[in-house]
């Protein structure tokens, strides 16, 4: 069977906001401290205590937005313990994740440094579910005011003359479970009081983000959107991918079954269900798409590492976790009319990271090397693409085998990122490009991620087992071009003119 992609290069459908390539940093297992903060006097390289290694990884696939620091930890973080000299700052009990001692060394200067050394937006989220409303005032008082104020003052005083720029600013997280355990309808009142006192100060515009619903809550979104619609810039929405058949038992993320990957996939395409569904509750709210969705924890979540912390997340990334990846993209993309960011839980050490650090060592996952393959698509326009796929069957069951998307960028190139879901047979693939002039002088380079193995992945001592590599396997006849995908793959090929 052939799979059939036409790509109508004149038809434009949107444009693919950057953003929807953010990610995730909570105070969570090894994320902050050892993955990213390191401190100033530790022998691994890094600057003003972050560690250099994934500063660089981080800035070679242009994070451009990072959210923090949570997660259920926001929900009971107080900034002012994580400002002023490190010896100090107050220690406290991390009680969701682990019961370990949080020293509070990686705080609000030193996040806002780390975007800074990214180039990349922050995305802070405020403590609705034990905070007070004069607390988060505060806060956004003191990263972006000016003036002559007590938390402007503070912030020189701390090191920091001018203010930051802070764009993005969520008004509490998950409060409908470890955020408070709130009624919609309870939450949307808190929401409306909060936000009034999240001010824009000078030139600083503030995008609102309320606290969307969990999956299929629809009533929560109808509530939100109801009441507080017309007060917010966009609202959240958390959905994690699990294998197994409970969040007790999610499955392994390493030596799982064919029914395994089968069951990661088609759970993983919900995504688009969710979307649409949440979206219609928004249309009716709001048909002028003002209000943007923020898909700001998403991923796979398997069960913990053997012999690790069972509260730090921990979980190796495989090739299956590649193939969510870009699926998820796929979808983010075809509703890029409303969903304006995405942030994947989590960046590094927890959940499905991009990084991996133990010690002074560092590996990319497979993840990462999606995210690297597909900052092409960064704010480029989507292309109209019509899907005629073959079918992956398992079991009993089938999905579609190939998932696309394709764009056009600001010099005119076109991109066409394509998943094999079939973990075992390739895909025959032919893509028509209409809407091309001289198509016969078109020029195609490839790149191309698989593994050897349903499980394939890096570690410590082979971390450069599952790589990108060169694609060749391909042909191009007039406007049509003959791809063959190898089994579990993610491929992408540019196309110029």
């Amino acid at each position: 069977m052939t799979t059939y992609v036409t790509i109508n290069a004149d038809m434009a459908k949107g444009k693919i906001n950057r953003n929807i390539y953010g990610h995730f940093s909570e105070h969570l297992g090894r994320c902050i401290y050892e993955g990213i903060w390191v401190g100033e006097d530790s022998p691994i390289p890094n600057t003003k205590g972050i560690r250099n290694d994934v500063l660089a990884a981080l800035k070679k696939i242009k994070v451009p937005v990072l959210r923090w620091p949570g997660g259920c930890f926001a929900d009971e973080y107080h900034w002012k313990d994580g400002v002023g000299p490190l010896e100090s700052r107050k220690k406290m009990i991390n009680t969701h994740w682990g019961g370990v001692l949080e020293n509070n060394h990686f705080g609000t200067h030193e996040f806002l440094l780390l975007c800074e050394l990214l180039e990349c937006e922050p995305y802070i989220c405020g403590n609705v579910g034990s905070g007070t409303v004069q607390e988060m005032s505060e806060w956004v008082e003191y990263m972006t005011f000016d003036g002559v104020s007590p938390m402007a003052d503070w912030r020189r005083s701390n090191g920091r003359e001018e203010p930051w720029r802070v764009r993005y600013f969520g008004v509490g997280n998950e409060n409908w479970g470890c955020g408070g355990n709130m009624r919609p309808e309870y939450y949307a009142d808190l929401y409306r009081r909060y936000q009034t006192y999240v001010r824009n100060y000078g030139e600083n515009k503030i995008h609102r983000i309320a606290c969307g619903p969990n999956v299929d809550d629809y009533h929560w979104m109808e509530t939100l959107m109801k009441e507080a619609g017309k007060m917010m810039d966009a609202i959240s929405l958390h959905y994690y991918t699990i294998a197994g058949d409970s969040w007790q038992h999610k499955g392994s993320a390493t030596g799982f079954s064919n029914d395994e990957w089968f069951i990661t996939l088609e759970r993983t395409k919900r995504m688009d269900e969710l979307i649409r569904k949440h979206s219609a509750i928004m249309d009716q709210y709001d048909p002028e798409k003002r209000v943007g969705l923020i898909v700001d924890e998403w991923g796979t979540w398997f069960d913990v590492e053997s012999g690790t912390n069972p509260g730090f997340l921990y979980q190796q990334n495989t090739i299956r976790d590649a193939l969510v990846a870009g699926i998820n993209f796929h979808i983010f993309h075809e509703h890029c009319d409303r969903v304006e960011m995405a942030n994947i839980a989590q960046v590094v050490n927890v959940l499905q990271s991009v990084i991996l650090t133990e010690g002074e060592r560092m590996l990319l996952t497979p993840t990462y090397h999606v995210f690297d393959m597909y900052k092409v698509h960064h704010d480029a326009t989507l292309l109209n693409t019509h899907l005629v796929s073959d079918y992956y069957e398992h079991d009993g069951r089938k999905m579609p085998q190939t998932s696309v998307s394709a764009s056009k960028d600001e010099q005119g190139r076109i991109h066409v990122s394509l998943c094999n879901l079939d973990p075992a047979a390739g895909s025959d693939v032919r893509i028509e490009l209409r809407g091309i002039a001289g198509a016969s002088g078109l020029k195609i380079n490839g790149t191309e991620l698989t593994a050897s193995a349903i499980d394939g992945h890096n570690t410590f001592d082979q971390p450069e087992a599952v790589k990108p590599q060169a694609f060749h396997s391909y042909s191009l006849e007039g406007n049509e071009i003959r791809v063959q995908l190898s089994p579990r793959s993610v491929t992408v090929l540019e196309v110029t003119v």
